[in-house]
């Protein structure tokens, strides 16, 4: 351990200073092959007249007019939907929707260059010089981000009305589940689709999975009807996907027919883009509920561990429940929970009519208990037999999810993605609960810039409470000060009596090598916040970094 400065703060707290780390090029963990990549566009789309597309979205058909007459307007055909003017393509509709710091509206006139032949809008889009002098037919409407979902849906024709997309929302557990899902769909023989935070493909049996483009957990309502479009023409039967709350307030799952919703948990995260918890909770629950251009899912399953789950579960009567605590009343429920020295769990689940199914995981911790019963479940809604899924959840292991780094070292690595206070309790306590009393557990932690500041203080008393060393350091602090984000966080674990040791170290990279540095056989190092991304964000720019390399990269230097 490095010595105390001469200016060491009061308490427990040491600041350790240091240049930027080189970038560590040797002992990078084998990556997956990379896939071939399908397009983000079905190649057969059936032109749809602009007046079935007012007709969907409830929009006054009011034709530009100062490039002269519009001829059929209300014949018009469509062939894509796009919100960005620099991607159009000849046939698109442009959907030019108001933004936080502009319109679309705006680039009405890029858009049209590139071959839009209609655009739907709001009033105050259709009074921008370049709609109203379009030449082509304009739908109007007030909210019209409520229906380029339907919109979208039917353009790209109506693909989930041809599949069975299973959909997952809630504040932690969604990526998990859904590679649990996919992992159950595969185990069964069906032909899978994927689309989450770390991964999105195409598997289909007898040939590799094929990945897709995607930018968000989950994308704009014009992506993901084409998404889902690519999906039904590789022959995919059956959807896993994550459902995030900014997706249900933001309309993006607008058209989507949801054949199963899962919800797993709610604690305090994106308070930056919801107002209070409540708000939150809501956006969750329209899976579920429905709203303008979102029906609700056909079926419905509910963790009811915390108290959102079991509201959630009181307003959808017919929801199939699922509980950790036996004792619970639930459809389904988890027993003789057994955690190995392995990192590996078993339990039974226990199912209606009696069933009860063995289940080993390779993910430890008793919240992934909990996402395994919500994947069981809403597999079984699905038609999967449980002992089918339960083959594909035995050795599955997720990217960034308690994902152990082996390079050798005689003490244990982890790097997961908690970045909510819950998450990196529940995430501690499962690792402690993993090693013996006498393994210290160190914690290297950041929390990322412009977002809910609300959980830093938060997020830094559940690490340090359950950690023998806290490493504070940086996430993606993008345009926020480092240094305010990390004071933020410290400020929650100073005011902890029972806090384990403070150290604050700004360079991620140089917070790794310390924490590896400090590890003595037995121990657990856990590196969180960040899990599979492959970047950091500082300012406006994404440099390369991966905490699974840089882990690795430490023990190697540092001769573990």
């Amino acid at each position: 351990m490095l010595p105390p400065g001469p200016s060491e703060p009061a308490g427990n707290l040491r600041r350790v200073s240091t240049a930027r780390v080189p970038t560590h090029q040797e002992g990078a963990v084998p990556r997956e092959t990379p896939m071939v990549t399908l397009p983000d566009r079905p190649s057969d789309v059936r032109p749809v007249d602009v007046a079935v597309l007012a007709r969907i979205a409830g929009a006054d058909l009011n034709p530009g007019s100062g490039a002269g007459p519009v001829l059929d307007a209300a014949v018009r055909p469509v062939t894509g939907v796009t919100l960005r003017a620099a991607e159009v393509r000849p046939g698109d509709l442009f959907a030019a929707l108001p933004g936080a710091r502009a319109h679309g509206a705006d680039f009405a006139g890029h858009a049209l260059s590139a071959g839009a032949v209609a655009i739907l809008t709001d009033p105050d889009g259709l009074a921008r010089p370049d709609v109203r002098s379009s030449g082509v037919p304009v739908l109007v409407r007030s909210a019209p981000r409520e229906v380029v979902g339907p919109v979208s849906a039917a353009v790209y024709g109506e693909p989930t009305a041809r599949m069975r997309v299973l959909g997952i929302t809630g504040t932690s557990g969604k990526t998990t589940v859904g590679h649990l899902l996919e992992a159950g769909l595969v185990a069964a023989g069906r032909s899978s689709g994927l689309l989450g935070t770390v991964r999105t493909r195409v598997t289909v049996p007898g040939a590799e999975p094929r990945a897709l483009p995607s930018a968000f957990t989950t994308p704009e309502a014009p992506d993901l009807q084409a998404m889902f479009a690519v999906m039904l023409e590789a022959g995919v039967t059956d959807v896993a996907m994550e459902v995030s709350s900014h997706a249900l307030a933001l309309g993006r799952v607008g058209g989507t027919r949801f054949a199963v919703g899962g919800f797993t948990n709610l604690s305090q995260d994106h308070l930056d883009f919801h107002p209070t918890m409540s708000d939150y909770f809501e956006a969750k629950a329209t899976l579920f509920g429905g709203s303008v251009g979102t029906d609700p899912a056909d079926r419905a399953v509910v963790c009811v561990d915390d108290g959102w789950g079991r509201q959630l579960a009181d307003r959808r009567t017919d929801a199939v429940t699922v509980s950790t605590d036996p004792s619970v009343h639930a459809t389904w429920t988890a027993r003789d929970v057994q955690s190995h020295p392995d990192g590996t769990q078993t339990f039974v689940a226990q199912g209606p009519d009696g069933l009860a199914q063995d289940v080993t995981l390779a993910l430890p911790g008793a919240y992934n208990v909990a996402n395994a019963l919500v994947a069981l479940a809403v597999l079984d809604a699905d038609g999967i037999p449980p002992a089918v899924a339960a083959e594909g959840f035995a050795t599955l292991a997720v990217p960034g999810r308690m994902q152990r780094v082996d390079a050798g070292q005689d003490f244990l690595a982890v790097v997961d993605y908690a970045h909510k206070p819950a998450a990196v309790a529940a995430l501690l306590d499962a690792l402690r609960a993993q090693v013996p009393s006498s393994a210290r557990v160190i914690t290297v932690l950041g929390c990322g810039g412009d977002r809910d500041r609300a959980k830093r203080p938060m997020m830094g008393a559940a690490a340090t409470l359950r950690s023998d060393l806290l490493v504070v350091t940086d996430d993606n602090p993008r345009t926020e000060d480092p240094a305010e984000i990390r004071a933020e966080m410290l400020a929650g674990a100073m005011a902890e009596p029972a806090r384990g040791e403070l150290v604050e170290i700004g360079d991620r990279r140089a917070a790794i090598v310390h924490a590896v540095r400090a590890a003595r056989p037995g121990d657990v190092v856990v590196v969180a916040g960040k899990g599979h991304e492959t970047g950091q964000e500082r300012g406006s720019v994404k440099y390369p970094f991966d905490d699974v390399d840089e882990v690795v990269a430490a023990i190697v230097e540092t001769d573990r």
